[in-house]
């Protein structure tokens, strides 16, 4: 590794030969000059990893040098050195973009200590992160071969998102690989614990199962409404779990976490079902047997939820909470984001009110029609990155830091997530056959059966039978079902884009978080 070179800028630098000598024993290459003037003249023509300048020096000053310094390289780690401890002086260096400030005298170890900060932080941060992965490797493995349970899963899953972001901070590309193949392991053991036990999960009576999308508001949201306090139900499309922690740093600097949890959504992974499932408090086949009117199945070319308001006020009737005062807000466009704004003081006089936002969908699939997208969203820690900037600069936080002072509520939740897939599946199905990537339902489908999750009854998985001899398919881990017909362009077209509405950790454990006012 080569090493990082240091000027040190000190009009009395014969009396700090000792200090030099102890870095460079430490591996730093040192460069000195006496007086400002030279120092701006070696910046322009020598590459230089940290300045050590001294504040007070004839000619030109330390901050003036600074000044100089940065319009040259911006980037460049400098330290200051001073014996005036005064108030202003910390202001303007900081506010000068200074690294790090020493109070003279300083001894060997503090310059040390500095430059280590500086110039190694990332690498310590790298191998400390590498080696607490390495440890929790084995546990995680050893989690995955003991058939864990589905709150288990939930706390892997949960751990293979924190050291995710982890590797994301260090750097560390090496043990990021091996972390992606412990993901992909955990995906193959889940898709085999959901076809084990998910029509269990519908069809039992007994609390010892997770809460699912038609659980949701009332064992989650409705349990955390106070008198006399409006809570708000935030509803985001496609919301992954490593997106909301993108976003959490965001609404702490205004709310409190009351608590950060996760749920299991419906299959399909989608906004028709899932999300109507949230709101309805039903599952797919009981909306369309209570509601045949408003149901709309998959191969009909009309909206397929546009009824939502209605789902949401016959739950809350049917729950004995058809007494409170609820109002629902659906932003589709940008105009509806302002308007929310605008309209957002006027909710507060509302027990409920519920949000539904839908970028983040928008954003999925956008981005596999998109070049543009694909490029900004080509990976992870790109689609964190997206989703952390869209909403920092969304209507939907505006309108949250308009009330942020007030005594509220909040829960934020989604219907389902979404995972980046790679394995193309080749599936053969009639005209009706649906047309989503990642499930399919129709007559007469052929595929490999080991490729996919197959419910040849769509009602004991509570899911419509369009037809007879209906049967639903789902791919799992990061497979994506294509038709035969133009196969390989259709598989490459799709290849590497986030898809949803299958079997995986990513789609199906979805955040539920309950914040209160600071």
């Amino acid at each position: 590794m080569a090493q990082a070179k240091i000027l040190w800028v000190d009009d009395e630098i014969e009396s700090l030969q000792s200090q030099k000598i102890f870095l460079e024993s430490k591996g730093y290459s040192i460069q000195t000059v006496t007086n400002g003037f030279d120092a701006i003249d070696f910046v322009k023509e020598n590459q230089v990893d940290v300045v050590l300048m001294d504040e007070s020096m004839p000619g030109i000053s330390g901050l003036e040098t600074l000044a100089k310094i940065k319009e040259i390289n911006r980037q460049l780690p400098v330290v200051l050195i001073t014996k005036n401890e005064t108030e202003n002086l910390m202001n303007d260096a900081i506010g000068s973009q200074i690294s790090d400030y020493l109070i003279k005298p300083v001894n060997p170890n503090q310059v040390l200590l500095s430059l280590k900060k500086i110039l190694d932080n990332k690498k310590l941060i790298s191998e400390k992160t590498t080696t607490a992965y390495q440890q929790q490797f084995r546990e995680l493995f050893m989690v995955l071969n003991s058939k864990p349970d589905f709150q288990e899963w939930i706390s892997v899953y949960k751990k293979l998102i924190y050291w995710e972001l982890e590797m994301e901070k260090s750097d560390s590309n090496e043990m990021l690989e091996v972390l992606q193949l412990q993901k992909s392991e955990a995906n193959t053991e889940f898709s085999k614990f959901i076809s084990n036990h998910y029509l269990s999960w519908l069809q039992s009576k007994s609390s010892a199962k997770p809460i699912l999308s038609h659980t949701l508001m009332q064992q989650k949201v409705l349990p955390f409404l106070e008198k006399e306090v409006p809570l708000f139900f935030i509803l985001i499309d496609n919301l992954r779990f490593d997106q909301w922690k993108a976003i959490e740093p965001i609404f702490i600097q205004n709310f409190r976490i009351v608590e950060e949890e996760c749920f299991y959504s419906i299959l399909p992974t989608t906004t028709q079902y899932a999300r109507n499932s949230i709101l309805s408090g039903l599952l797919p086949v009981d909306i369309a047997a209570q509601f045949p009117n408003e149901w709309k199945n998959d191969e009909e070319e009309v909206g397929k939820n546009l009824h939502e308001e209605t789902f949401l006020r016959s739950q809350l009737h049917r729950l004995g909470k058809g007494n409170l005062k609820v109002s629902f807000t659906k932003i589709v466009n940008n105009q509806a984001g302002i308007n929310l704004v605008n309209n957002v003081h006027n909710l507060l006089h509302n027990d409920l009110n519920v949000v539904v936002y839908n970028f983040v969908d928008m954003l999925s699939h956008a981005r596999t029609e998109m070049e543009v997208l694909k490029e900004l969203a080509s990976d992870e820690i790109s689609y964190r990155s997206i989703t952390q900037s869209w909403f920092e600069h969304s209507p939907l936080y505006q309108a949250l830091k308009k009330i942020a002072g007030k005594n509220i509520r909040i829960v934020l939740a989604t219907d389902h997530g979404s995972i980046k897939v790679k394995k193309a599946c080749k599936v053969v199905g009639d005209k009706q056959t649906t047309t989503n990537l990642r499930y399919k339902h129709g007559r007469n489908l052929s595929y490999e059966a080991k490729e996919v999750l197959a419910f040849r009854n769509p009602q004991e998985a509570g899911l419509p039978g369009p037809s007879i001899n209906s049967s639903y398919i789902f791919a799992k881990e990061d497979g994506y079902l294509c038709y035969p017909n133009n196969y390989n362009h259709f598989a490459n077209y799709y290849r590497n884009t986030f898809q949803h509405g299958g079997v995986s950790l990513e789609e199906m454990i979805v955040p539920v978080i309950k914040m209160a006012s600071k």
